[in-house]
């Protein structure tokens, strides 16, 4: 089963790696030779400690990114022995530098012995560089334009014609002593609230947030076959794939995967088979959409016996959990639980009895991972993050199997645009995800699942040719139209990036000006798809801010 991280969106992005293996290696490892590729599996050792290629590594991609690296899937390098994984640096941490740290005097030209706070402007090689956030001594500017993603480092480049130096004349970003000021600042809620729905007030935005709205858990879980009060979605999803035909094409599913499960995890986002221009347009998107899921689904959970009577595409959601785990077992894709950072903050991990994290490894039917996943599934769900950090076994358990697949296929991963959105022709490519061959098709959403392991080479992966394959029978059995020129797979296809039509920035971080915050389109602990995040954001950035009614 493939493993993908979502909001990174995403990621997103998504944002995939490969297959997880054990942290325990007895396999000699040669010398990490800086220059040359590694294909996967392949152990090397680099500074003391030895590593591990998740997938092929290009000569320029050194195993000292894995300290550096916001999520897992920024490098293709995992640590398997020596000491642990530094944490990642934070996206929105506060500007207030470690007490051990000299800080730079304002005005001066960049001097890798100094800290910066957050906002500090500093001339190097020339130009203009801010500090996003505390930039540590030896986080050079020079790093800009060299990361695989821009949270990867502190610094970005300044205005031309910014003057070097810091806020408020300091190198702080405040009183001068590596702290914000003490006086109180005062905002009228209505004016953060005005400031994000003027900031969040774009045609794609209002589309996005239609397409995740959900319904209330009351109402879902009034849901069942045949009824006929059923929401409009569940019943034209009900007239296209009945229960005896869901048997049919599941039949070899586990227990856990049922049709009632898979009408409330359609029912909870109502844009799923939504209703569209005209009730053939509606049925032709729904029939789509079960196709794809169904393709999908086959290639991340199935039995993949070619020697079984039963073809493969109908082999689909044999597994609820990982395969070789059980909610047991500790240390799994837990790493980012650590409460020091951010991640660990905003998505706080459950806990066994002894006092160690629970695992959160691949569950359901797009096998969720991660801490930072389960959290905004569970607030999207419930509204409290909590409720499936505490309790993850319910996304293999319950009907939230079915809904974690609703949930991906619905919201989008910056740069990538959502799965829906591609199937009803919301996604409309512009002329750079042409040129990187992201074109309306099957294709690209296999490129927005595993598009990171299984995309742009010279031929088809097994791994795409099996989707593909999957996807043409399930698109004859629902009457779905498969064109001679429609792109089923991902070969050549470029990821997608910043430029594209999906690029939408959905996350809240520190503005460039004092009390505001800004879209970016990197994960942070601030959507812009959960109203109130704005104030949130500005709050834990400006920590004398005191909001007024």
């Amino acid at each position: 089963m493939i493993r993908h991280r979502w909001l990174a969106a995403s990621t997103l992005t998504l944002a995939l790696t490969a297959i997880s293996i054990s942290a325990s290696f007895s396999v000699s490892a040669a010398p990490y030779v800086a220059g040359s590729t590694y294909t996967k599996d392949t152990m090397v050792e680099y500074q003391g400690r030895q590593y591990r290629a998740k997938w092929f590594v290009n000569a320029d991609q050194s195993p000292a990114a894995v300290a550096q690296a916001a999520n897992p899937w920024d490098s293709p390098w995992e640590l398997v022995s020596g000491a642990s994984t530094p944490t990642a640096p934070v996206t929105n941490p506060p500007s207030t530098p470690p007490a051990s740290t000299p800080v730079a005097a304002a005005g001066d030209t960049y001097d890798s012995t100094r800290g910066y706070a957050g906002g500090c402007i500093v001339i190097y090689a020339g130009a203009p560089y801010k500090a996003k956030w505390f930039a540590d001594a030896g986080k050079s500017p020079a790093e800009v334009g060299h990361t695989v993603n821009a949270w990867d480092t502190p610094w970005e480049r300044a205005a031309a014609g910014s003057v070097a130096g810091c806020p408020d004349g300091s190198s702080s970003g405040g009183g001068g002593d590596g702290t914000v000021p003490a006086a109180e600042y005062r905002i009228a809620r209505s004016v953060l609230t005005a400031k994000e729905t003027q900031l969040t007030d774009s045609v794609l935005m209002r589309k996005v947030k239609e397409s995740i709205r959900t319904l209330d858990n009351t109402a879902v879980e009034a849901v069942q076959p045949g009824r006929s009060a059923n929401p409009d979605n569940v019943r034209r999803l009900e007239s296209i794939l009945s229960s005896t035909q869901f048997d049919f094409v599941f039949p070899m599913r586990a227990s856990q995967y049922t049709y009632r499960g898979l009408l409330q995890a359609v029912a909870k986002f109502p844009a799923v088979c939504g209703t569209y221009a005209t009730p053939a347009q509606s049925d032709a998107i729904c029939r789509k959409t079960l196709a794809t899921m169904t393709a999908h689904f086959a290639q991340e959970t199935g039995g993949h016996d070619a020697g079984n009577a039963i073809p493969q595409w109908r082999q689909a959601l044999v597994h609820v959990r990982e395969m070789g785990w059980n909610e047991n077992m500790r240390n799994g894709y837990n790493a980012e639980c650590n409460p020091a950072g951010w991640q660990g903050k905003t998505w706080p991990c459950g806990k066994f009895a002894d006092g160690t994290f629970k695992s959160y490894f691949g569950r359901g039917a797009k096998q969720l991972s991660y801490n930072y996943n389960y959290g905004p599934f569970s607030d999207a769900m419930y509204g409290d993050v909590r409720t499936l950090l505490d309790r993850p076994e319910l996304v293999a358990d319950t009907w939230l199997n079915l809904a974690s697949a609703t949930f991906f296929f619905s919201y989008p991963q910056p740069p990538k645009p959502s799965m829906l959105h591609v199937i009803d022709g919301t996604w409309a490519p512009n002329a750079n995800d042409q040129t990187s061959g992201l074109l309306p098709g099957f294709g690209v959403t296999t490129q927005i699942i595993n598009g990171g392991v299984e995309c742009g080479g010279g031929s088809e992966s097994a791994q795409s040719q099996n989707r593909i394959d999957y996807y043409r029978d399930a698109a004859a059995y629902f009457q779905v139209p498969v064109p001679g020129n429609e792109v089923l797979g991902c070969k050549g296809m470029r990821p997608f990036d910043s430029s594209g039509a999906g690029a939408l920035a959905i996350y809240w971080e520190r503005g460039d000006a004092d009390y505001t915050c800004k879209l970016v389109g990197y994960q942070t602990a601030y959507s812009a798809l959960k109203g109130g995040d704005y104030e949130r954001c500005v709050v834990a950035a400006f920590p004398n801010v005191v909001v007024t009614n």
